[in-house]
C-alpha cells in the first residue's frame, strides 16, 4: 500500500533548505565582495606596487671607477667594458656537469675553473660568479644560441679595472678585488649598502683602498619592463649612475719607473719627498707585483706563488718594512746633542778603533780615526763618536729628541696599512717584555742606538721624512701621496687636504752644523765617488745596518753568510744643498755597503729631479749589480725618454703643482700652453697637457698605451 506524501511539509522543507542555500549563496557573495573592496580599495596601493615590480625590475646601474693619474696626467688606473659568462650556483643542480658542457661551447681553462671554486668559497651561492671573463663576440654569440640549455647561467656585460703600467708602482696605486664578508659588513654599518648594489669589487689596497670614497662614485637604477621569463623588454626610466672621481697623484710614474729598474732584482725601498711641501714623488718597494691579477679574482698558482715567495713581493716595504738605520742615524743624533746642549761641534773625541763601556768592547769598522769633531764624526762616520754621544744623552733624551722627527710614529701618509716601527724607550721594553729581567733597560743597550743599531727599527717613509725635516731647516711637513680630485659631473678640481707644517723649532746654527757635514759627505766622505762632479751639491749619509748579530770576537765577511744574512744598504740625502727641493731615503736589503749599492741610487734620483737625465743603458745595468759610482758614459735627457708611454716633449708646457696645493673653493682647470723648459727649476711641476687632459675627460674615457749591535758606515 502506497503511503500518501504530505505535500505542504514537502513544500516547507523545500522553503527551508531553499532558504538556507540562498543565505549561503547570500554570505559568499558578501564576502567575496568584502574581499573585492579589501583588495580593490584597501590593499590598492601595495598590490599595485607589486603587479608592478611582477611587470617592471629595477636594475643597478654600477658607476664607472675614477681614474688614477700620476702628477704629469700619465694613467695608471682606468676602466674597461667586457662580457662575462656567469653563474648562479643555487639555480645550477650539477655544477660540474654545467661547467663541462658550458666548456665545450665556451674555452674554459683550469685556471677559470680555481678561480671560480675559490669565488665559490668566498661567496654565497645566491651571487652570479664568473666563470670566464672578457669574453669574444663570438663566444658570445655561441652562449647566446644555447642559452636555453643553462637556467642559472647568463652572460653579463661588467666593468673592469685595468693597471696600464702592470707592476710600475703597484703597492702607491694598489688593487681592487672582490668584496669579501668583512667589507660587507663594514659597507652595512655606514649604511652604504645601495651604493654598492650591483657593485662586486672594492678597493683593497694602497690608493685603491684609501681613496674608495672618491674613486667608486655614485650607483645609478634603471626601471625595466620584464617578461614573464624575467629578460628585460624596454627601458621605463632611468637615473644614471654618477662616474668615482679622477684622483691626480704626486708620484712622478717615470721617476718611479726609473727607481724600480734601479733596484733591479734587489729587495728594498726608496722614498722621495719634497721637503717644501711633503709631496711623496716616488714611492717604491721592491719587488713588486701585477695588480692585473686580482681583477678577475687571482687563481690558486699566483696566490701562492706572490704568497708564499721568500723575497715577500706583497710586503710595502716603504711603508710596513721597518729596518735598523745604521750610519744613517748619526747626523739626527747630532741635531739631538747640540739642540740638547749635551755636546758643542768642536768636542773632540779619539776614535782608537773602539769603545769600552761597562766591560764591553763596542767595535769601530776600519782603522781607527784619531781625534774627531762632530763635523769630522759624520764625514767619516767614526762609530767611537757616536758610542760615546749616546752615552751622553741617555735613552730618553734619544727618544724625546727623535719623536718629534717622526722616528717610530705614524706619519699619517694618506694611505692605510701604515707600521709604527721602533723608537726604543724604557717605557717601551717594559711594555713590550713580560719577564722583569727583560723588562729593565740595561746602560749598554743606549750605546748601540747612537750608530742606529740595537732597537731601533724604522720605516723608509718615516726616515725620509725626518730627513726632509732636517732639509727644510726643522719645519715638517706630514707627507701625502695624493694631489687632489677632480669632479667627475663638475669637472671642478679640489686640492687635497693640507694641514699646517710643524715648526720643531730648532736653532738655524745648529742645523746649519748638521747640513754641512752631510755636504761633507758627499765631497770628501763616504759618497764622495758617487757625487764626483754631479754639478750641484747635496747632503748625504751612507749607512750599513746589521740584518742579524754578529759576535763580539767574529769579524763581519758577507761571503761566509746566506744572501738574507747579509747587511743592509742604507742612503738619505736631500738636494740641492743650499735650497732643497728633494730628501730621500732608501734600503737595499742584504747588499752590504751603503756607498756602493745605495748611494749610486741616489744619485741619479737627484740627476732625474735636478738636471732631467736620464742614465743610459750602460749605466742602469751597472747600478743594478752595485757596481757603478758616479754616472757610467753619456746620460740621456728625460723628455726623450718615453718609458711610461707618454713623453715629456708631447706634454706642450708645464705648471706649477701649486694649483692642487693652494687652500680654498675649488677651481676649473684652466687651458694651459707654454714651452718645455729642458731643466725644472722648481723643482716637479705638472704638464699642462696633462691638465687639460684632466679636465677635458671623463673617468674611464682616456686609453693610454702601456709599456710593453755593530754597525759600519760603510
Amino acid at each position: 500500500m502506497n503511503e500518501i506524501r504530505n505535500v505542504e511539509v514537502d513544500l516547507y522543507r523545500f522553503r527551508d533548505r531553499v532558504m538556507v542555500a540562498s543565505f549561503v549563496i547570500l554570505g559568499a557573495f558578501l564576502l567575496l565582495s568584502f574581499r573585492l573592496v579589501y583588495l580593490q580599495v584597501v590593499r590598492h596601493e601595495d598590490l599595485s606596487e607589486q603587479a608592478e615590480s611582477n611587470r617592471t625590475a629595477i636594475v643597478p646601474i654600477v658607476p664607472n671607477r675614477g681614474l688614477i693619474l700620476d702628477r704629469n696626467g700619465v694613467v695608471l688606473a682606468t676602466n674597461y667594458s667586457a662580457y662575462t659568462l656567469e653563474i648562479m650556483p643555487s639555480k645550477v643542480v650539477d655544477l660540474e656537469a654545467t661547467i663541462d658542457a658550458l666548456s665545450e661551447i665556451v674555452d674554459i681553462q683550469q685556471r677559470d675553473r680555481r678561480r671560480f671554486k675559490k669565488l665559490r668559497e668566498d661567496s654565497k651561492s645566491f651571487e652570479s660568479l664568473p666563470i670566464r671573463t672578457r669574453l669574444t663576440d663570438e663566444e658570445v654569440a655561441r652562449f647566446a644560441a644555447q642559452r636555453f640549455r643553462f637556467p642559472g647561467v647568463d652572460i653579463k656585460a661588467r666593468l673592469f679595472r685595468s693597471y696600464p703600467y702592470g707592476e710600475l708602482g703597484s703597492h702607491v696605486v694598489g688593487y681592487i678585488g672582490r668584496i669579501n664578508q668583512r667589507e660587507k659588513e663594514s659597507i652595512e654599518e655606514n649604511d652604504d649598502e645601495g651604493n654598492y648594489r650591483g657593485t662586486d669589487y672594492i678597493g683593497k689596497l694602497g690608493v685603491e683602498q684609501s681613496y674608495e670614497n672618491q674613486l667608486h662614485g655614485v650607483t645609478g637604477v634603471e626601471q625595466v619592463e620584464t617578461s614573464a621569463g624575467g629578460r628585460a623588454v624596454r627601458k621605463l626610466a632611468s637615473n644614471p649612475a654618477t662616474p668615482g672621481n679622477t684622483v691626480m697623484l704626486t708620484i712622478d710614474i717615470k721617476l718611479q719607473k726609473l727607481i724600480e729598474d734601479m733596484f733591479g732584482e734587489r729587495r728594498g725601498a726608496l722614498v722621495a719627498i719634497d721637503p717644501r711641501s711633503g709631496e711623496v714623488l716616488a714611492f717604491v718597494s721592491k719587488p713588486t707585483f701585477d695588480p692585473n691579477l686580482f681583477v678577475d679574482g687571482i687563481d690558486t698558482e699566483s696566490w701562492q706563488a706572490l704568497n708564499q715567495s721568500l723575497d715577500k713581493p706583497l710586503l710595502n716595504r716603504a711603508l710596513r718594512g721597518t729596518y735598523p738605520p745604521g750610519s744613517t742615524y748619526k747626523p739626527f743624533m747630532a741635531m739631538a746633542a747640540l739642540e740638547s746642549g749635551k755636546r758643542s761641534p768642536a768636542v773632540i773625541i779619539n776614535d782608537n778603533g773602539s769603545w769600552t763601556f761597562g766591560g764591553h768592547e763596542f767595535r769601530s769598522h776600519g782603522a781607527p780615526l784619531g781625534p774627531v769633531d762632530m763635523h769630522q764624526a759624520i764625514v767619516k762616520s767614526s762609530n767611537v763618536y757616536f758610542y760615546s754621544l749616546a752615552n751622553d744623552l741617555g735613552v730618553e733624551a734619544i727618544f724625546d729628541f727623535m719623536k718629534p722627527l717622526g722616528f717610530g710614529q705614524i706619519t699619517g701618509v694618506d694611505i692605510n696599512g701604515e707600521v709604527r716601527g721602533v723608537l726604543p724607550n724604557q717605557d717601551w721594553k717594559r711594555k713590550t717584555y713580560k719577564r722583569a729581567d727583560q723588562q729593565k733597560w740595561y746602560a749598554g743597550e743606549t750605546i748601540s742606538l747612537g750608530i742606529g743599531q740595537g732597537y731601533n727599527a724604522f720605516t723608509m717613509l718615516q726616515l725620509a721624512q725626518a730627513t726632509a725635516t732636517l732639509a727644510n731647516n726643522g719645519v715638517k711637513h706630514k707627507p701625502r701621496l695624493v694631489l687632489g680630485t677632480q669632479d667627475s659631473v663638475t669637472r671642478a678640481l679640489l686640492p687635497a687636504p693640507i694641514e699646517p707644517p710643524v715648526d720643531l723649532g730648532f736653532k738655524p746654527e745648529n742645523v746649519d752644523v748638521v747640513r754641512r757635514a752631510m755636504v761633507g759627505v758627499t765631497q770628501d766622505g763616504t759618497s764622495a765617488r758617487v757625487f764626483a762632479g754631479a754639478g750641484y751639491l747635496s747632503g748625504g749619509k751612507t749607512g750599513t745596518a746589521q740584518a742579524v748579530s754578529v759576535g763580539q770576537k767574529e769579524k763581519y765577511d758577507a761571503r761566509k753568510l746566506e744572501e738574507h744574512q747579509r747587511d743592509h744598504a742604507l742612503y738619505i740625502a736631500f738636494a740641492p744643498a743650499e735650497n732643497p727641493e728633494i730628501a730621500l731615503a732608501l734600503v737595499v736589503e742584504n747588499a752590504g755597503f751603503g756607498a756602493a749599492h745605495a748611494a749610486p741610487i741616489a744619485r741619479r734620483v737627484f740627476d732625474y729631479v735636478l738636471l732631467g737625465r736620464y742614465p743610459n743603458e750602460e749605466d742602469l745595468q751597472a747600478v743594478q749589480k752595485g757596481l757603478a759610482a758616479g754616472p757610467i758614459g753619456k746620460p740621456r735627457d728625460v723628455a726623450s725618454v718615453n718609458v711610461v708611454g707618454v713623453s715629456d716633449a708631447a706634454a706642450g708646457g708645464r705648471v706649477s703643482a701649486s694649483l692642487f696645493t693652494a687652500p680654498g673653493t675649488p677651481q676649473a682647470l684652466p687651458g694651459l700652453t707654454g714651452a718645455v723648459p729642458s731643466v725644472p727649476s722648481t723643482g716637479p711641476v705638472l704638464s699642462a697637457a696633462a691638465l687639460k687632459m684632466f679636465a677635458n675627460t671623463g673617468a674611464g674615457a682616456v686609453a693610454v698605451k702601456p709599456v710593453a749591535a755593530t754597525s759600519s758606515a760603510r
